[in-house]
């Protein structure tokens, strides 16, 4: 595909404002991109507005899957971009707008490559299969309704373009978000008698989850060791009133020594002592991600790296990720080899002026494509 063409692709669906519930409008341009192509294509809707998208070429050999969100975080107030943050605007070499990074340019560089597959192999000696997702940034929840539905069964690896810098990352921690709520009875505070303090259960609740994770001590070799953060707590109404209600929310990450289930235990197991002593606590969580357990050995790995050292002489280097992506989801699909690398230095993401290097994502483009064509020949 001419390069014009392919950074077209780009900043179409920079301009495009997916913030969250509007993912539809990327479906919708992603179809028609393919709508004359010999293709499969379903979409899967999560809610009015809001279509995950899975796209399929090839009919026989094995299954590739690339995967892209098609959500993007608020761009905040546009005066403070040197661009218009939904403009798609390409200047000193650089294409900008909110989701250029992350993680537009990933998914619009697996999208030409899969279209320069259809123009130049009379038939495909493969398959791939794109997974475009919603609330990716809010939850990964587009891909837990798409491994549900049972899109990633049958694939024979996957591949998240998520911003690297071309390095593949090959684990990255899990997430818990929790919010614990505690009621109380409100009462005059020269009176505390005749009230229940809401507050209370929570500082006890925070001496002891701090005590309980600072316990998860094992490190991993990679990913480092779990974290904590107590991040918010609010209780009362004011000064001279017994608090009748509060609450406060955590963020852990986890590790593969100390798993989700494992750890949400630990957290259930307090909140049930406090609540046999009197508190009226309730626990809930915001879409829980497990770790993502290494794929350093796996083939794919090893073929990406390969090809990025080989072919384009960038990074494929194996590293561990920061945060949580769609992987996470995608791990209960079963045994199914998953790597996160993308065209994207990812150093200014969910920031204003977020960019992609033209070089970088029209390397991208051919990137995809020689990582499919090399696949499909080693399996």
């Amino acid at each position: 595909m001419e390069q014009t063409a392919a950074l077209k692709i780009l900043t179409d669906l920079i301009a495009i404002p997916s913030v969250n519930d509007r993912e539809a409008q990327v479906a919708d341009y992603l179809t028609e991109l393919f709508k004359d192509q010999p293709a499969q294509i379903e979409r899967v809707t999560y809610a009015p507005g809001r279509d995950n998208l899975v796209i399929t070429i090839g009919n026989h050999g094995p299954i590739l899957g690339f995967s892209g969100h098609e959500d993007v975080v608020a761009a905040g107030d546009p005066v403070a971009w040197q661009y218009p943050p939904f403009s798609g605007t390409i200047a000193d070499g650089k294409v900008y707008g909110r989701g250029a990074s992350d993680m537009k340019a990933g998914l619009a560089a697996q999208v030409v490559a899969m279209l320069d597959l259809l123009s130049t192999h009379a038939s495909l000696p493969g398959q791939i299969r794109l997974l475009a997702s919603v609330g990716e940034e809010t939850g990964e929840y587009g891909a837990a309704q798409l491994t549900e539905a049972g899109f990633a069964d049958d694939l024979s690896g996957l591949v998240i373009g998520e911003p690297s810098g071309f390095d593949i990352k090959v684990t990255h921690k899990g997430v818990i978000d929790y919010r614990l709520e505690s009621l109380g009875k409100g009462a005059h505070a020269s009176r505390p008698d005749q009230g229940v303090n809401a507050i209370e259960p929570l500082i006890a609740f925070a001496q002891q989850v701090r005590d309980a994770m600072s316990n998860n001590d094992q490190k991993d070799p990679v990913l480092g060791g779990l974290t904590h953060v107590l991040s918010q707590i609010h209780g009362g109404e004011q000064i001279n009133s017994v608090p009748a209600q509060a609450w406060l929310t955590g963020n852990i990450r986890t590790i593969p020594a100390y798993p989700n289930n494992v750890v949400m235990n630990q957290l259930a197991n307090i909140v049930d002592r406090l609540n046999a002593q009197g508190a009226q606590l309730t626990l809930n969580y915001s879409y829980p991600e497990p770790p993502l357990p290494s794929q350093a050995d796996t083939k794919l790995a090893k073929i990406a790296a390969d090809l990025l050292q080989t072919n384009f002489h960038r990074g494929g280097h194996l590293v561990a990720g920061t945060g949580a992506t769609d992987a996470s989801e995608y791990t209960k699909a079963g045994k199914l080899p998953i790597i996160i690398v993308g065209p994207a230095a990812g150093t200014t993401d969910h920031q204003v002026n977020e960019f992609v290097d033209v070089d970088d994502y029209l390397v991208g483009c051919d990137f995809y494509r020689q990582l499919a064509e090399t696949f499909w020949a080693a399996n």
